[in-house]
This record gives structure tokens, sequence and C-alpha cells, in this order.
């Protein structure tokens, strides 16, 4: 009898990914691929971060470091949040981790047990999904549309027949772009605390944000609720795989122990440099970011009605528009592979982020330079003008 696979790793792909690949395709055979399928910003990291980078391999062994990071890093991240949202924290509340995403996973994993019940929105970011039940854990989906701006509510979570062990949310959201106003933000937090229901609030765009502000769960509850933060997005360090939690002190020393055995540490050299990403020079340079975004989404919105686009969630924040493209087709992936086949132009396809109505909505993605989202929508406006294969003009 051969052994494995296992019934946990028999999850759903992460479809970005998948498109990942057929855009390398793409691009060997045609060098054309623009990308508005991905999250990742066009540019590197801050000037500041590289040079700290620079001198930490020529100074530092680079070991292994404590599984909660080094000692100034989580002080530079507590500093931050007193900083940016009046919050005192404790650098001993800090854990450091391989990215938000061995972030999340170690949330998860210290927190449930097989068969718990975690609830999330649809759409919401797929590996939330994904990593949830490959834990052995029950995702309960909080079905969001504009009606809530595509995210929950109190009056939501009270139609759940059973409350949850825990609930994510993400402000900015991913793939839509809206954000929890902190008067919400606060009514959340007050439900899953009077429920015995951990809070997991995703914060990794914070920073990101189109004239409106962004507040973070441990202004309301921290004894509850678990945040989870990352310098990938705002500071453009997708690639150095650097995150951190804010994590109640009943959880602590269970996400150390998980982390020293199943990391040991995040990246030494990550966290060399990304002391510098929260400095005053650097903030600069990615504010600069961030206006290049509120330029390409305002590109984005005035010209997705020229692909017949005109219901879309709001991207309050992030860089993502959540587009409903049910005139054009009721399967977002054939759909996405043909106009990457037509045009070299990737989108991500909405099942990625809803896999009951996802078939009518794709994810674009407006981090890119300018000049390639103007390409971009060129190309997608002249297919879609063009007419089909064997069908007269």
């Amino acid at each position: 009898m051969t052994v494995g696979p296992s019934v946990r790793g028999q999850v759903e792909p992460f479809h970005v990914m998948e498109v990942l690949k057929a855009v390398a395709r793409r691009q060997r055979s045609h060098g054309d691929a623009i990308l508005l399928c991905v999250g990742q910003p066009a540019t590197p990291a801050p000037r500041a971060v590289l040079a700290a980078a620079h001198a930490a391999l020529e100074s530092d062994p680079l070991g292994y470091t404590e599984a909660l990071g080094i000692l100034p890093l989580r002080q530079r991240i507590a500093r931050h949040y007193a900083e940016q949202y009046g919050v005192q924290v404790d650098p001993d509340e800090v854990v450091v981790t391989t990215g938000s995403s061995g972030g999340f996973v170690l949330a998860l994993l210290a927190a449930f047990d097989a068969g718990d019940r975690v609830a999330m929105t649809r759409p919401g970011y797929p590996a939330y999904r994904n990593d949830i039940e490959a834990l052995g854990c029950q995702v309960v989906d909080l079905v969001c549309s504009a009606d809530t701006r595509y995210q929950p509510t109190v009056s939501l979570l009270n139609s759940l027949l059973e409350s949850p062990a825990g609930l994510v949310i993400a402000s900015p959201a991913n793939p839509t772009g809206t954000i929890i106003e902190a008067s919400e933000l606060a009514a959340l937090s007050k439900w899953c605390a009077s429920r015995d229901c951990l809070l997991i609030s995703d914060e990794i765009y914070h920073g990101i944000t189109y004239g409106r502000d962004c507040a973070t769960a441990w202004q309301f509850d921290r004894e509850n609720t678990v945040v989870v933060g990352s310098v990938s997005k705002f500071q453009s360090m997708t690639g150095w795989r650097l995150g951190w939690l804010l994590v109640p002190a009943r959880l602590r020393r269970t996400i150390e122990l998980l982390q020293g055995n199943l990391a040991i540490c995040a990246p030494a050299i990550s966290q060399a440099a990304a002391l510098a990403a929260f400095d005053a020079a650097a903030r600069v340079e990615c504010e600069g970011h961030v206006a290049r975004y509120a330029a390409n989404r305002e590109l984005l919105l005035r010209r997705l009605p020229e692909i017949g686009v005109t219901s879309f969630a709001p991207p309050d924040g992030a860089f993502y528009a959540y587009c409903d493209v049910s005139h054009l087709t009721d399967d977002s992936q054939a759909w996405c592979a043909d106009v990457l086949a037509a045009t070299g132009v990737a989108l991500a396809p909405g099942i990625d982020f809803d896999p009951v109505s996802g078939r009518r909505f794709v994810r674009l993605s407006f981090c890119g330079q300018t000049s390639a989202l103007e390409e971009a929508l060129d190309r997608l406006v002249a297919h879609l003008r063009s007419p089909a294969p064997g069908r007269p003009d």
C-alpha cells in the first residue's frame, strides 16, 4: 500500500499561482506578458532597507535568531503601533514570522483544533480558506456583497446558527480593497469577545488607502485578537518573507514553540533589513508608491467601462479591483486563460476568492507601473472589441 498523499494536502490550488505558471510560459514564447493578476508591487524595497541588508551581509553572520525574532525589530514594530495608532504594544507581544502567511498558519495552529469552525468572508483571500481546511478545521462562509461593502457585519454573524471558534477579517481586504470602518471593527471585536471567538485581523495592506483611515483591531481588544502584519505590501518587500503577529498572552508561548519547530525563525537577513523599513526616509519612498497606486486606480476606474465593467467593489485600499464580468463570461477561469492566450494580459479568476459565485468575477491588480496598466487596458479593449473567431463582425 502506497503512503500519501495526505487528505489535508488535497486543498484547492491558489489559482493566482497557477496563472503565474501560465504567465511564465507566455513570457518564454511571446515575451509580452503584463501581470494584473498578482499583488506584487513593481518597485524594490526602500533604499534604506537595501542599504541595511548590504550592511548586514558585511557585518552580521546572519545565523539563527530567537524564534520570536530579534529584539530590536520587535521593539521597532511595537513603536510603529504607538506612532501610527496610539496603541501601546510590548515587544514581547510581537512575533516576527516568515511572511504574514507563516504568521497566519502559526495563529491557526496555536488557537484551533481539528474540527473547529472558523468564519471568513466570501469573497476572501484563498489561502485563508485553504489553510483552514488543510489543518482540519471547518470554514464557515460569511457571504458578503456590495450591500455590506464585501465586509462582515454583526448582523451577518448573528445570523449564524452557531458561533464559530474564530473569525478572520481583512481591512483593506483582498480581493475587494474595502475597509472596515473603525466603529464596525469595534462592534466585530466586541461580538467576538462576548462569544469566546478569536478574532484574526489581517492588516497587511495598512498604509495603502485612498482617502480613508484604517484602524487596527488592537485598538479595541488585545486579549481576544491576533493582528497579522507584514512589510510585503506598503514597504514593497514581498519576496523578503517578513511578517509579524501581535499575540494575546495566552497564545504567546504556544506560538513560540510552534515557530521554533516549524521555521526556527524568520529569515535573518530580512529581519536585519526590515529595521529600516519603518524609518521616515523609507516611509516617504513608500508613500510615493501609494501615490502611483492612486493614479493607477483612477486610470482603471475611468477605463473599466470601456470593457463593459461598471460593477466592482469600491477599492478603498490595497491595489485591487474586484470586477463583475458576467456580461463577458460565466467561467472566469477559462476566460482569464483565453485572455492571457490572446493578449498576454494576466488576470486573476474570481473563483480563487469565491468558489461559488466567483465564476463571474475577476480581480485586477493595479500596483504595477502606470504605463504597463495603460498598455494592458488597451489590449483588453482591442480584444473585446474584435469579432470572436468564426463570428461575423
